[in-house]
């Protein structure tokens, strides 16, 4: 420990006693102290290795929840597609009889989802059912052709939906729950086609913000090749984006498998206000359909500013 001051310490000898005198000191009686165990009667601590496979075995446990319930959510979609491959009919909202009370209109903007790569908006019957319960919110979904090849062109026929969608409804904004590739097309119309103006809010779920290099075979699709890290796209995504509007919420799982890395599934501009949700215990295909995550959409989309107000609070949703 070291010792300052402003006077230097000065050493003087003392005069030591004659060993003669030395040998006859008597000696001082020392404390008596209690016996130390011995280290056989100590406690045995858990070494490094046994924490280390403690914990392997969680997430190995974890990584098994989450694939029995990523085969099973697979084997109820196979079966619910069919019903999903037409378009959605639109309809205009009923207009009330003239001499009926005029009730306070939902001022929330009307919802659309957006499915994923080689799907359909039968993966959302069980959000579109949560974010409906509540009464008053309107959520659409739509279908874009399981031929589509190109992410610029996908975000131009959105685009071209949501202002049919805002003329019928009476609102000029929506919000946007993409799965996916539906997130990163739907991301694509907000900051780079000026669909800030339309958009509110936009939740991703396992979106490949950064692109993802999962399934190499799959490049033979000209779309994956748009969602690997430093395509093209990817790269527009990253310059400048000032006067983006849209408020971005993301949700990633730390078992998703279709994103490599996962932590690819997160927005990470200086220009674009988002929040990343981390989402423990699932997979890839849980995403759109967990009870745990439609409630924290539906939290994201009550917030006036989603975006600002869920940065104050930031944190995990453990589901599993």
């Amino acid at each position: 420990m070291p010792i300052t001051g402003d006077r230097p310490f000065r050493f003087r000898s003392l005069p030591l006693p004659k060993l003669t005198a030395l040998l006859t000191l008597p000696s001082p009686a020392l404390p008596t102290s209690p016996a130390l165990p011995s280290l056989s009667a100590l406690p045995a601590l858990p070494s490094l290795a046994a924490l280390h496979a403690k914990a392997a075995g969680r997430i190995s446990l974890a990584l098994l929840k989450s694939t029995v319930l990523e085969v099973a959510i697979f084997a109820g979609h196979l079966a619910l597609y069919p019903s999903g491959v037409t378009q959605e009919r639109r309809t205009a909202p009923l207009q009330p009889p003239p001499d009926a009370p005029r009730l306070p209109r939902d001022g929330r903007p009307p919802v659309l989802l957006l499915h994923g790569f080689i799907d359909n908006r039968s993966v959302f019957v069980l959000l579109r059912r949560a974010l409906a319960q509540d009464g008053g919110r309107r959520v659409e979904s739509l279908n874009y052709s399981p031929l589509t090849c190109d992410i610029r062109t996908a975000a131009e026929l959105l685009g071209r939906h949501v202002e049919e969608l805002c003329e019928r409804t009476g609102h000029r904004r929506v919000d946007i729950v993409g799965h996916s590739l539906g997130g990163l097309i739907a991301r694509y119309y907000a900051q780079r086609l000026g669909g800030d103006v339309r958009v509110r809010t936009l939740v991703t779920l396992g979106t490949p913000h950064a692109g993802t290099r999962v399934a190499p075979l799959a490049d033979a699709h000209p779309i994956v090749r748009q969602m690997r890290p430093g395509s093209a796209v990817i790269e527009e995504l990253k310059e400048p984006a000032p006067d983006c509007r849209t408020q971005f919420v993301c949700f990633w799982s730390d078992l998703d498998q279709i994103m490599d890395p996962r932590e690819s599934a997160c927005v990470d501009h200086p220009d674009l206000l988002a929040q990343n949700i981390q989402v423990t215990g699932i997979g890839h295909l849980a995403l759109p359909v967990h009870p745990a995550v439609a409630n924290g959409i539906r939290q994201a989309l009550d917030l006036a500013n989603p975006g600002a107000d869920a940065r104050e609070n930031p944190g995990g949703l453990t589901v599993a």
